[in-house]
């Protein structure tokens, strides 16, 4: 097990590289920021020798300290909310890319991967990759069947790195939480819990390719939409093998018109495409950046990298609907009704006063015109609101929160005039009819009665009744014990030995400050 000394140097070493981009001048200012946490901010500027003046550089900081911190970054640009307009866009600049590693170096981690020689696996392959990132890089090549592929081959190390990073993530933030207040609200621990979870199954390549497998199925249905077949014969925890894609990235307007494509019905099939994953399936493609998405020749739009992937179930699914299209429609009454079904907010609130809340989020928009309508101003609004009513942390819903900034920006892109309300609200109140109406809850009852039936012996010893209703979310996963400094109590004296809470100011500024819908 790593010691405190580890710990303490690693969030040092961030904690100086972030202030000397000026990256923590904004936790240093915050009013939600612990006064022990702000204390060691100072700290580290005052190391740093920076001072308040300078040009705050989120991108460069991040991407200086490494690859677990390129990903958090990128998470952290798509939430305004919590460390602002300013760092949000800085952020929007940290690219995903690295210089290469050696081609000696990816052909030893084929070939040992597999146990054979890389030249019986593929007739050609490219030294030169296409795209280098901090996990992966990816090569062109021709299997020796004569299929155009792309091979994605696990940076040598990586897994390793990561591993280290985030048992330092999980020990700050075991620190941070035990300050209590605020810091204990927003459950840093099961935060990195969650981004642990997440960051280790794209760190298996199979996983990946069964993602992949998983969602082409899913969406085998719906039209101009695709995944890339999977090599299960060329794939590994280490190496995935896919088709080739020959496309124009979804970011290049001027291509896209001239391949003669019409960027409205593209803009709103992308919407439509990302609803059917996420409220019809419960399974999304998380990582829809413009750089995962292409335009085939004949329109298609085809998603590649499923490293990560979301998940929501049925229950959720029939909240979360509930909620945009009582958002969109003006029943705010209903959508605090769900909030405090789902246990998002704590009994002891009025709904009432929280249906009036929304109301002061929700009528300033639907009195704007559709094209000034945004996803994300609605979100921000919502999260504006959370403390107020002791929103706790619902980890579970950060992919979901973060997918649906990132498509309402591409098709946004694509097609200035679109809304994504204006685009979603048929689709929504559609699934609804079809799940919540008369038919539908028959028909669940039905399900659920048998499905009672079949668990009479298991119910005698667990009562359903009893367990509290958790809002969609998946039972909390268990977090590793973590030996805080000073046998568990984090006073004073102790927080300042060695910056135990830089980590909260610092490396993971503000996924410790997600929000509730986070």
């Amino acid at each position: 097990m790593t010691g405190h000394i580890t710990h303490i140097r690693r969030l040092l070493g961030w904690g100086i590289t972030l202030a000397r981009h000026g990256a923590l001048i904004g936790i240093e200012n915050d009013a939600n920021t612990p006064a022990p946490v702000r204390r060691l901010v100072q700290i580290a500027r005052w190391i740093s020798l920076t001072g308040k003046g300078r040009d705050r550089d989120y991108a460069g900081a991040f991407r200086a300290i490494g690859p677990a911190a390129i990903k958090l970054g990128q998470t952290l640009a798509t939430r305004p909310d919590l460390v602002g307009p300013e760092p949000a866009a800085n952020l929007l600049k940290l690219q995903d890319k690295l210089p290469p590693v050696d081609f000696a170096l990816i052909r030893r981690e084929i070939e040992t991967s597999f146990e054979r020689p890389l030249e019986a696996l593929f007739a050609e392959f490219e030294e030169e990759p296409v795209g280098a990132a901090s996990v992966a890089q990816v090569h062109r090549a021709v299997t020796t069947d004569g299929r155009k592929v792309a091979v994605k081959v696990l940076r040598p190390g990586v897994r390793e790195k990561f591993i280290a990073d985030i048992e330092t993530y999980e020990w700050a933030a075991a620190h941070l939480e035990a300050l209590g207040g605020e810091a204990s609200r927003l459950r840093p621990r099961m935060v990195i819990a969650n981004f642990k979870r997440w960051t280790m199954s794209e760190l298996d390549l199979r996983r990946e390719a069964a993602s992949a497998s998983e969602l082409a199925e899913q969406m085998h249905a719906f039209p101009g939409y695709r995944v890339p077949g999977i090599d299960w014969d060329r794939t590994n925890g280490r190496v995935m093998t896919l088709d080739w894609i020959d496309g124009i990235k979804i970011s290049d307007n001027a291509a896209i018109d001239a391949a003669g494509h019409d960027r409205k019905a593209l803009a709103s099939r992308l919407v439509l495409a990302f609803l059917n994953q996420a409220i019809s399936g419960g399974f999304f493609h998380a990582d829809m950046h413009q750089g995962n998405l292409f335009i085939e020749a004949d329109g298609t739009i085809t998603a590649i990298d499923f490293g990560i992937m979301g998940r929501i179930d049925r229950r959720a699914r029939q909240w979360l609907a509930e909620i945009l299209y009582g958002l969109t429609t003006g029943n705010y009454t209903r959508v605090a009704e769900i909030h405090f079904e789902a246990q998002y907010v704590p009994s002891y609130h009025s709904v009432a006063e929280f249906a009036t809340a929304l109301r002061a989020v929700g009528e300033p928009m639907r009195g704007k015109p559709v094209s000034e309508l945004s996803v994300g101003q609605m979100l921000d609004g919502l999260f504006a609101i959370t403390r107020d009513f002791d929103m706790q942390t619902q980890p579970h819903l950060l992919l979901l929160q973060k997918t649906m900034v990132r498509v309402e920006g591409i098709a946004t892109q694509l097609d200035p005039s679109i809304n994504m309300w204006d685009v979603a609200a048929p689709f929504v109140r559609d699934w609804i009819r079809d799940e919540l109406g008369p038919e539908a809850a028959i028909a669940d009852r039905i399900r659920e009665n048998v499905k009672t039936l079949l668990r009479l012996p298991d119910l005698v010893r667990r009562v359903e009744d009893r367990l509290p209703a958790r809002g969609g979310a998946p039972e909390d996963p268990p977090l590793p014990p973590i030996a805080l400094i000073g046998d568990g109590r984090v006073s004073g004296k102790w927080l300042g030995y060695g910056l135990a809470a830089a980590m909260g100011a610092a490396a993971s500024a503000g996924v410790f400050l997600l929000g509730p819908w986070g």
